[in-house]
């Protein structure tokens, strides 16, 4: 049998349609309810959400552990913290983007939603592919090791943030505007508008593209990170989509105050760099998943502390 085959029929068809049911419903209350009027998504409504997408995902993991046990319970709590961990990051970088295009507030959260549901299918295919391939070839995993303590490392190294939004170094965003007519302009919260007879692309949906794309960067770091802690497609899957959709209302309530956050970049790289190592020493050296989930929750705390309590030196002028 195909591995994506293999990885889908290995849970009964009821619990995926019921989850994506319930993902779908969620998402059309959020877009078709919350967000009918565009608006500028304040501190306080931003918290709420976050709140409500974290109590789901703690709902959920306790109907996976109830359902399949103590060990897939701690799979998916672990998952979900490194696919958190890494959403963060998302954040610092768009920030960055809205920023560099001068996107109104009130326009954010339309191009956060298409986003990150183009991001939710991306994902989806990647790890449901990855969980076929390593079932198949078991060896592909001290590859994902090895470029997960690369990627650690090299997150702790100071980075140039600007070269990361920069469209004239976007290749899709390049393709597109060689083959559609683009307006270096906004139209409200238009993708699309009309001039002169044709069709042509708003700013906005160049936004977009580069939210897409900088998101595919992300999905390289989240495959292999949440295919060390399981290999379980559906665990896999169902961490990662909660994670995700919990990002818009993440970056509402964390702009603007990223700052208290400086040594969380730091933390995600020790948390990376110890997914790597585990998976390379894996074969001679089992770590627990209740340890991969201490060292991921406690690594997360202290950096989160530490961002806290130490004040950032001050900018000279």
């Amino acid at each position: 049998m195909f591995p994506l085959l293999a990885v889908v029929s290995a849970m009964p068809l009821w619990a995926w349609a019921a989850f994506f049911v319930f993902i779908a419903a969620m998402l059309a209350l959020d877009l078709g309810v919350f967000q009918r009027q565009a608006h500028v998504v304040g501190m306080r409504e931003a918290l709420a959400w976050c709140v409500v997408w974290a109590l789901l995902a703690v709902g959920f993991a306790g109907l996976v552990w109830w359902w399949r046990g103590p060990e897939t319970g701690q799979q998916f709590l672990a998952a979900y913290l490194i696919e958190l961990c890494l959403s963060v990051d998302n954040v610092f970088v768009f920030i960055l983007v809205f920023a560099y295009f001068k996107v109104e507030p009130r326009y954010q959260h339309r191009v956060l939603f298409w986003g990150i549901l183009g991001a939710v299918i991306m994902r989806g295919i990647f790890i449901l592919v990855g969980v076929g391939v390593i079932a198949r070839f078991h060896w592909v995993l001290y590859l994902f090791g090895a470029f997960l303590l690369y990627t650690g490392i090299k997150l702790a190294l100071p980075a140039k943030d600007n070269d990361e939004v920069d469209p004239s170094k976007n290749i899709a965003v390049r393709f597109f505007r060689k083959h559609f007519p683009v307006t270096d302009q906004f139209h409200g919260e238009r993708f699309f508008v009309e001039e002169q007879g044709r069709r042509v692309a708003t700013l906005l949906f160049i936004v977009l593209i580069v939210v897409e794309t900088t998101d595919l960067v992300f999905a390289l770091d989240s495959l292999p990170a949440v295919l060390a802690i399981t290999s379980d497609g559906f665990v896999a899957l169902t961490s990662n989509i909660f994670a995700i959709l919990g990002l818009r209302s993440l970056y509402f309530a964390l702009n603007g105050i990223m700052q208290l956050f400086r040594f969380l970049k730091i933390g995600l790289a020790v948390i990376l760099s110890f997914i790597g190592v585990k998976m390379l020493i894996a074969h001679w050296v089992p770590i627990t998943t209740a340890t991969s989930l201490g060292v991921i929750g406690g690594v997360l705390a202290t950096s989160v502390l530490m961002s806290v309590l130490i004040k950032a030196p001050p900018k000279k002028d």
